[in-house]
């Protein structure tokens, strides 16, 4: 669930300031859209502060699992009286994932024993690399031979997994652990692709003065926009739609013309 916060500050980075810490959170946690730029008019006069709208993501309560009761099993089907027995199939065996170190945190453990069960049930198996971020996070890499699996459709299947993973790490704890789970260094890559995509729209807004809508993204790839055209002169963004087919926008903005003072201001002359 995406929630939202509108914060005025005198410039716009002091406003996104002001929201991370009113809302504890990281500058990759949230998507920021710039409502309205600072303007600092002339002497004072005309000033106007900015305004800036934050964007983050609440887990969604997952629904509860079916009782083992209620889930009923299809009964097994008789094999016909003469029906020639199947030759087995070879079995294929299967390199084993990386044991975990002895000396792992229980952050660490917990998130290599919920992801090892999803992978199992997904039927891929990966290495689990977890590494601590700068910011207090944790970053996970799963490498193998099954990531298309594990990827999705521009990345959908992985951010439901980073979803998951955030919820079932952080649920009851008092602390929120922020979790980025990657596959084979797909994030870091996409995000230099959407990174160009975005300095091309920003290019024809400029060219053509007018604005340019994107394809639909996920908040992730969002962010990712918004973040690369933060200081791109002449165009702003801003996201419009509903989920799952909200998009960015890229608006070319007119430079504001300075007010020149009277004493500049050239005097007609009265000629006799």
């Amino acid at each position: 669930m995406i929630k939202y916060l509108d914060k005025t500050a005198r410039t716009e980075d002091d406003a996104i300031a002001a929201a991370l810490a009113e809302l504890g959170l990281d500058r990759d946690d949230v998507s920021v859209e710039i409502i309205e730029r600072a303007k600092s008019g002339f002497l004072g006069i005309g000033a106007s502060p900015a305004v800036v709208r934050v964007s983050y993501e609440v887990p969604d309560e997952p629904a509860p699992a079916p009782k083992a009761e209620e889930v009923k099993q299809p009964a097994p089907k008789a094999a016909p009286k003469h029906e020639a027995k199947a030759q087995p199939k070879p079995e294929v065996k299967k390199e084993a994932p990386k044991a975990a170190p002895v000396d792992e945190n229980e952050d660490y453990a917990a998130i290599r024993a919920f992801l090892t069960g999803l992978l199992e049930r997904m039927n891929v198996q990966a290495d689990i690399e977890i590494s601590p971020r700068d910011n207090g996070g944790v970053n996970v890499n799963l490498s193998g031979s099954g990531m298309g699996a594990i990827i999705g459709r521009r990345g959908e299947t992985l951010d439901a997994i980073q979803h998951l993973t955030n919820y079932v790490v952080n649920h009851g704890s008092e602390r929120r652990l922020h979790i980025s789970v990657d596959a084979e260094n797909y994030r870091s890559k996409r995000e230099e692709s959407l990174a160009k995509l975005a300095e091309k729209m920003a290019e024809k807004a400029v060219k053509y003065k007018r604005s340019m809508a994107l394809e639909p993204m996920n908040s992730y790839e969002r962010h990712v926009i918004h973040t690369a055209l933060q200081n791109y002169e002449g165009v702003t963004t801003s996201s419009t739609g509903v989920e799952p087919n909200r998009r960015v926008v890229v608006s070319y903005v007119k430079p504001e013309q300075p007010e020149q003072p009277r004493s500049n201001r050239p005097q007609s002359r009265e000629w006799a």
